[in-house]
């Protein structure tokens, strides 16, 4: 059995993402405790999308079924795809039916895009495959009950570094999967390390009551009888 960790590492100083920290106490000046409090963002790093994200009066992420994110997965293997490359419904269609993918499964689509772009650079973002409108509609429907992404999959994502939002339609996982249902997974990495083609999952956000997406320590399991 293998424990793969596919989070990203909550830290200062990132390309996308501010993070506030403060620490109370200091054990080296001989203080009892020391306690350390963060501020960021609930779709920073490696996250879990509610509803509520991007569509009013849905659910919140304390509303979550955990059994829709933890139990048995598989991979969808996207690893020969390359920068700026458009993943479409049949280059889909190709890798779930190869995963033998069912409806009601969850999915991890590993591009193990970590290995070319180091997410704390622009490149990351400014270059990264994505899924395209009919991709999107493709997986939608497959009827997935949890789609995991290992790279910015909306193309529009790399236009929020210049501080641009773009429309619905234009978001089209979030149109499409998340609209139906759907739960979403963003920005996993070292997803290199997976070998197996199915996997235990375990993407359990924080349970943060009316938050519309929650951070989550994202891992899965390899040989789990």
């Amino acid at each position: 059995m293998r424990i793969i960790d596919l989070s990203v590492p909550v830290g200062e100083g990132h390309v996308r993402w501010s993070v506030e920290r403060s620490v109370k106490g200091n054990l080296e000046a001989g203080d009892l405790f020391q306690a350390t409090t963060i501020r960021l963002p609930c779709h920073g790093f490696t996250h879990v999308d509610a509803k509520r994200h991007f569509f009013k009066g849905e659910p919140t992420i304390e509303a979550t079924d955990l059994d829709d994110l933890v139990g048995p997965a598989k991979v969808i293997d996207l690893k020969d795809v390359q920068p700026n490359q458009a993943i479409d419904a049949a280059l889909l269609q190709d890798r779930l039916d190869a995963a033998r993918a069912e409806a009601g499964d969850r999915l991890l689509l590993v591009t193990a895009w970590h290995r070319h772009r180091d997410i704390n650079t622009e490149a990351f973002w400014r270059e990264a495959p994505y899924i395209t409108r009919d991709g999107a509609e493709y997986l939608e429907s497959r009827a997935p009950r949890t789609v995991c992404f290992d790279f910015p999959q909306d193309y529009c994502i790399r236009l929020m570094l210049d501080g641009e939002q773009r429309p619905i339609e234009e978001n089209v996982t979030h149109d499409t999967l998340l609209r139906a249902g759907v739960h979403m997974v963003e920005y996993l990495t070292n997803t290199a390390e997976i070998s197996a083609r199915d996997v235990f999952l375990s993407a359990a956000p924080i349970k943060i009551t009316n938050a519309d997406g929650a951070p989550a320590r994202v891992y899965v399991i390899e040989g789990m009888a």
